[in-house]
């Protein structure tokens, strides 16, 4: 029997459209997390274990038996050596397999991000890795965005007129599934993934006033104004000051450039904003 890729985060956007596209393409999954009776609702009939980021103890009895691992940074993890970086080592321990990291565009330059510090941790790791660097996802209008638009009728952030090449992590998890499908070709790889078109948030702000019929605008934010504003949202300090700072670059064009190493991977054109957008029209809509 093939040893199953444990799945971090597979409750969210990312690790859940990891751990479906690795099941579509015929691959064992063992989806992992801190909540088995949700990660068993979405993905029935498939292994679940408990995994804690915060408790290295769980880790051995998690990543046994694995030929693989992929991993991503939960956005309220700010300290990445106890957790991520940790984990890490266990799998070299227990169960040395494949690592395929989502990384965030840039991470292999800038410092500042915690990203930065796991991609080091996995070059210098015996493990064999692939490291994915996506770009802005377009799932942040349903996630961290959502509220002001459904709520605001607004998209409120620091990136000023900075233009954004947003990518769908339904993309994301099929660029992991063809990671898997051939380790070997991907080896100590790191591809930026982005969607196929840069947008301005004006332009996003269009895009959803003509699918919900309803004007929403883009409100620049003030550094300082955004992070008051995630804070009132009840965030702790540390992630609202990475989110911040991510944001901020979008202004200096972090983001901008349109990639092509993603239709490469997938053989086809990535989805665009304007898919994601009628695909999950419903978020937006007044409660």
């Amino acid at each position: 029997m093939t040893p199953p890729i444990l799945v971090v985060g597979a409750t969210g956007n990312v690790g859940g459209a990891a751990a479906r596209s690795l099941l579509a393409a015929g691959l064992p999954v063992r989806v992992a997390g801190t909540d088995l009776a949700r990660l068993r609702s979405r993905f029935p009939g498939v292994e679940a274990v408990h995994l804690d980021l915060h408790r290295p103890e769980t880790f051995p009895a998690a990543v046994r038996g694995t030929d693989g691992l992929f991993l991503l940074r939960p956005p309220a993890i700010a300290r990445v050596a106890p957790t991520l970086n940790a984990l890490v080592d266990a799998v070299a321990r227990h169960a040395p397999g494949h690592v395929v990291f989502v990384s965030v565009t840039g991470a292999d330059t800038n410092r500042v991000v915690p990203h930065h510090r796991v991609e080091k941790h996995l070059l210098a790791s015996p493990l064999p890795s692939t490291i994915l660097r996506p770009g802005f996802f377009a799932q942040n209008l349903a996630d961290a965005y959502r509220d002001d638009i459904r709520e605001d009728n607004r998209i409120y952030l620091p990136a000023g007129r900075g233009r954004v090449a947003f990518v769908d992590t339904r993309d994301i998890g099929e660029v992991a599934a063809t990671v898997f499908t051939d380790t070997t070709a991907h080896r100590s790889a790191g591809y930026t993934l982005t969607g196929p078109e840069a947008l301005t948030f004006d332009a996003v702000a269009g895009l959803l006033t003509d699918a919900l019929g309803r004007v929403i605008q883009y409100q620049p934010a003030s550094a300082g104004g955004y992070l008051r504003h995630l804070r009132r949202q009840g965030l702790p300090l540390a992630p609202c000051l990475v989110q911040t700072v991510l944001h901020l670059g979008l202004r200096r064009g972090q983001a901008e450039q349109v990639d092509p190493t993603m239709a490469g991977l997938l053989r086809r054109t990535p989805r665009t904003m304007a898919q994601y957008i009628r695909d999950h029209r419903e978020v937006w809509e007044r409660r």
